[in-house]
């Protein structure tokens, strides 16, 4: 979804695509309004778990968001409900009438893939309206060069754009290394010519990364950002945030969505560089020639 200056969620009919699934219904209930961090945390687990969430309690729902009860109530009075039961009988009305389909006899590695299958069928629901990645895509093959930051966590997302993208970009320049050298390679890159950073957010979000977005900003980039959250941090500091849920069901947290939606940008990326499948037919050529991979 797309932030307006002051970081919060646009209004706009580029929403419009995504309102027939219950989590793009949910996010539209939320778009406009500014939420505290905590009840960023609430919007995102009703944004995961949307066809249960019109059946919870406002104690299950502390439980599933991780935080107290009396927050949920004034999350909802935030919403602009009398309380939680007005913001669960709204959710009733927009929401499926059946909860989702139950996993309880599921293991829990086959919880884990089974909460992967519903965050790709949420990214799918939102990529109804293909406007948003499409404009990201036109951003990022007329940024020349193009920076792509990934810190701790979403390090190997940006990698792999990286990897990708150098095979029909003319200058990609991976950002994978914090502290005080990556504000020099920003200013490198912009006085290089750049126009548009992108930028892979996963959680835990590091504070570097909200500071490095906010520093690119500041010298002109726009922000293209993938998130595991329309309420992440770095959407504050985000010119287009575009959101992929990451999956928490194991120690360590999953992130197939933000993956796809990686390559989903790569694709949109070469419409908007008319030389980008030359430039793949020139390195199959030459790797064929070198016998670069075994057959």
């Amino acid at each position: 979804m797309e932030t307006g200056p002051d970081g919060q969620a646009g209004t706009d009919d580029r929403s419009a695509g995504v309102t027939d699934s219950p989590a793009g219904r949910l996010q539209t209930l939320f778009e406009g309004h500014r939420l505290t961090p905590t009840q960023r945390r609430i919007a995102h687990s009703m944004v995961r778990r949307a066809a249960d969430v019109p059946f919870l309690s406002s104690v299950e729902l502390a439980e599933l968001a991780g935080v107290s009860q009396p927050s949920v109530t004034r999350f909802a009075v935030a919403l602009g409900f009398d309380g939680y039961p007005a913001l669960r009988k709204h959710l009733r009305e927009v929401a499926p009438a059946e909860p989702a389909a139950d996993t309880g006899s599921y293991n829990e590695y086959q919880q884990a893939v089974e909460a992967e299958i519903e965050n790709l069928r949420h990214l799918a629901s939102v990529l109804a309206d293909p406007r948003p990645v499409e404009r990201a895509g036109r951003l990022l093959a007329a940024s020349r060069p193009l920076p792509v930051l990934g810190l701790r966590a979403a390090a190997s997302q940006a990698y792999g754009f990286a990897y990708f993208a150098a095979k029909v970009h003319p200058d990609v320049r991976l950002l994978h290394e914090g502290g005080t050298m990556v504000h020099d390679r920003i200013d490198s890159a912009v006085r290089a010519g750049a126009t548009t950073l992108l930028c892979f957010a996963l959680p835990r979000h590091p504070r570097e990364v909200v500071d490095t977005l906010a520093y690119a900003k500041e010298a002109g980039l726009t922000v293209v950002t993938v998130a595991d959250s329309a309420f992440a941090p770095v959407a504050k500091v985000s010119d287009l945030l575009l959101p992929a849920a990451v999956g928490t069901g194991l120690a360590f947290d999953t992130a197939c969505a933000p993956m796809l939606l990686g390559r989903v940008l790569l694709e949109a990326m070469c419409d908007g560089l008319p030389q980008a499948q030359a430039r793949l037919e020139e390195f199959d050529a030459r790797a064929a020639a070198r016998g670069l991979f075994v057959e």
